[in-house]
């Protein structure tokens, strides 16, 4: 048999696959990793509702942590392994948001009235049990459900997974390895003997031999380029953590120092408008960017600015503006949430649309050249027209036609993928499937009993199902996993699923919403994840592995973090508002028919309207057209949104971030390597502030004074 670069290619990412991966000692780096970024998610999440997977902080922290212990390992860390801990950590980090822990669980417990839950006494999750069991009926179905999803949307359509792609090359950097291509490239790469194939650091391909001197100078500026850049990664981080953690401990003692009436003591006190200097906002900022940040700049002026003082004078919300039900706080949050449904739904919908054509056409185009090569194999041999190895479902269709073979399938129709042993079986992924959707089921009858209908959580995993395809795709191909937007629409759906005559009609659609978008952000985590491993050839299955055991280990955690926020701190409160257990919550009663504040449907539909005309634009105008450019100017329906609904002082902050970020890339030149220095010093930002928060609750437990 003939080994054609693919062959080569497979066997050395199989070869790859082989190395060791799950280990003690990277899972406990993961774990520890995606502790703090799960602490820092629980504090950014409990205050406005942002979360982050931090793959490229949690990937250079890995590095880190083993590059300190070089001398002491058994064996040597490698990239694969890196792209393990990885995985597990933002498994692990993402748990607040996945399972509801900043959103839906505040939404049930602190907002949803004894009437709205349906229950008799109102619904009780003070039992700690409660948030392990239903956490762990949210863990499992979307990761299996991305199981199936990888063949297709990684390996044969090669979407980019642009975070995942960047993680993937950070990590390659810092082992000095090369990334893997695609397999349709490296079929295209035979035509030039030249080009040299990605492989674990091998060159040798190429059809001139350097002699040793060439081959060693080369081998030290390499070493030399890595370590720079890991030196500069680890300064931008350690500098910006350092800044981060000392603020953050430092207006624990000083608390005026949080909120800073910058805009005069009349406007702080009545409409809320302070700034916080916080180093993790402005590094949240930077993340952003530019455009992002000051579309919630708008939604800030135009919400907190206007409309606040508007309603509150027109006696249309007469209570304190920071009321939840009385105040204009209240009031425009249904603004709010108007435009971000409005937003959010035309862009899935655009999305949807876009991926089902793409995927039609991907899928014709593939068929047709596999048509032309079975009616020329006929024309040639005529009497093996019948033959089983003509049939895609034999394992041997696409094999190779032996040395002698006049003819070759096009590229476009192979795809180079890993050793089935290193994958994950579609029979364990269908039982898995079946398993955690059982595990949902129980979860959700332990913790909420007869009020809630199997057919209505099965209805839920259904959708889920969906969404995940849907926002599995989204993600490949914008790098925006639309999971507000999914939410939102299950709601919308379950409304027309369940009467709203049922007693416990926003309770299950809180639940609903929760299962929907539980399952699509497990989804696009473990194939953002996925696609770094690819490139790098890690093993799917060692992924997989990854992602349960960090899953599991969020769970546990997250239910912890849940129980020490709600006893050392008010909540909602001051300091943490929960925006977006508001937003479940009043978008549960909108659908259901409950009541609105005076006049805030007029103004909901008009701004609704108005958004959605304008995601209609900047989705449908095509690139060519002359007016393009122009679209950056309309604002993103969801970060006005965002504005409108998160206090000014935090959008103050992250305005400041935006600007940074693009002066910066200004600056830069718009390099890759400037964008990766600028997220790691911003995510350095986040983290400091985020894990030095647990600094502050043991102050609080202990009744430290403040100064």
């Amino acid at each position: 048999m003939t080994i054609t670069r693919l062959d080569r290619e497979t066997l050395t990412r199989t070869e790859k696959a082989e190395l060791p991966q799950v280990t003690l000692r990277s899972t406990i780096a993961g774990l520890i990793i995606g502790s703090v970024v799960l602490i820092s998610n629980f504090q950014f999440g409990m205050q406005t509702g942002w979360v982050s997977m931090m793959s490229l902080p949690s990937a250079l922290l890995g590095f880190a942590v083993f590059k300190s212990l070089q001398s002491k390992l058994s064996y040597k860390f490698t990239d694969v392994e890196n792209v393990y801990v990885q995985s597990v950590a933002v498994a692990t980090g993402t748990g607040p948001l996945a399972y509801g822990f900043v959103g839906i669980l505040p939404a049930l417990e602190k907002f949803m009235t004894t009437e709205e839950s349906g229950i008799l006494g109102g619904l009780d999750m003070s039992q700690f049990w409660k948030l392990i069991v239903w956490g762990l009926g949210l863990a499992f179905f979307g990761v299996y459900f991305a199981i199936p999803l990888r063949k297709q949307v990684i390996v044969k359509e090669k979407l980019p997974f642009p975070s995942g792609s960047a993680t993937a090359t950070l990590i390659s950097v810092f082992h000095n390895t090369d990334l893997f291509e695609d397999a349709e490239e490296v079929v295209l790469a035979e035509e030039d003997p030249n080009r040299t194939l990605g492989s674990s650091g091998s060159n040798t391909d190429s059809t001139e031999t350097p002699d040793d001197v060439t081959v060693v100078e080369s081998q030290t500026l390499c070493d030399i380029d890595r370590h720079e850049h890991y030196r500069s990664n680890m300064k931008n981080l350690l500098t910006a953590f350092s800044i981060s953690s000392t603020y953050t401990v430092f207006v624990y003692f000083i608390p005026a120092l949080r909120m800073l009436p910058v805009f005069g003591s009349y406007l702080s006190k009545n409409y809320l408008w302070d700034f916080q200097p916080s180093p993790a906002y402005i590094g949240q900022g930077m993340i952003m960017g530019i455009y992002t940040t000051s579309y919630m700049l708008f939604g800030a002026v135009l919400g907190w600015g206007i409309l606040s003082p508007a309603v509150k004078y027109l006696g249309w919300a007469p209570g304190s503006t920071d009321d939840w039900k009385t105040g204009s706080q209240g009031w425009i949050l249904w603004i709010s949430l108007a435009v971000m449904i409005s937003d959010s739904i035309i862009s899935f919908l655009v999305v949807t649309t876009r991926s089902i054509i793409s995927l039609v056409k991907r899928n014709d185009e593939e068929l047709k050249p596999e048509q032309e090569f079975r009616h020329e194999q006929t024309l040639l041999v005529p009497d093996q027209q019948n033959s089983s190895d003509e049939e895609p479902a034999n394992a041997t269709f696409h094999g190779e036609l032996g040395a002698g073979s006049v003819t070759k399938k096009p590229s476009k129709v192979q795809f180079g993928d890993l050793d089935p042993r290193h994958l994950v079986s579609n029979n364990s992924a269908i039982l898995g499937m079946i398993g955690s959707s059982v595990l949902c089921v129980v979860a959700m009858k332990m913790v909420f009993g007869a009020i809630l209908p199997v057919y209505a959580i099965f209805s839920a995993i259904i959708l889920a199902l969906f969404f995940s395809i849907l926002g599995v795709r989204a993600l490949g191909e914008t790098d925006l996993n639309p999971v507000s937007g999914i939410g939102k629409l299950s709601q919308l759906l379950f409304a027309v699923i369940i009467p709203r005559d049922h007693p416990g009609s926003v309770l299950i659609n809180l639940v609903a919403g929760g299962i929907a978008e539980a399952g699509a952000q497990q989804a696009g985590d473990l194939m953002q994840d996925l696609k770094t491993g690819h490139l790098l050839g890690a093993s799917p299955k060692a992924q997989f592995v990854a992602q349960m055991v960090g899953t599991t280990y969020s769970v546990v955690l997250s239910a912890v973090m849940y129980r020490v926020y709600n006893s050392l701190y008010e909540i909602p409160g001051k300091v943490f508002r929960v925006p977006t257990a508001v937003i479940w919550i009043d978008c549960a009663r909108l659908v259901t028919g409950k009541g609105l504040p005076p006049h805030a449907l007029q103004f909901a539909v008009f701004f609704g309207v108005v958004f959605a005309i304008i995601s209609l634009l900047k989705n449908l105008v095509p690139d060519t057209n002359k007016y393009h450019r122009y679209l950056k100017f309309l604002p993103s329906g969801v970060a006005v949104g965002i504005g409108i609904y998160n206090t000014p002082s935090f959008t103050l902050a992250r305005f400041i971030g935006g600007f940074v970020s693009y002066f910066w890339e200004k600056r830069s030149g718009g390099s890759h390597s400037a964008k990766v220095q600028m997220i790691i010093f911003s995510s350095g930002l986040v983290l400091g502030e985020g894990l030095f928060s647990v600094l502050n609750m043991l102050f609080t437990s202990l009744g430290v004074p403040h100064l």
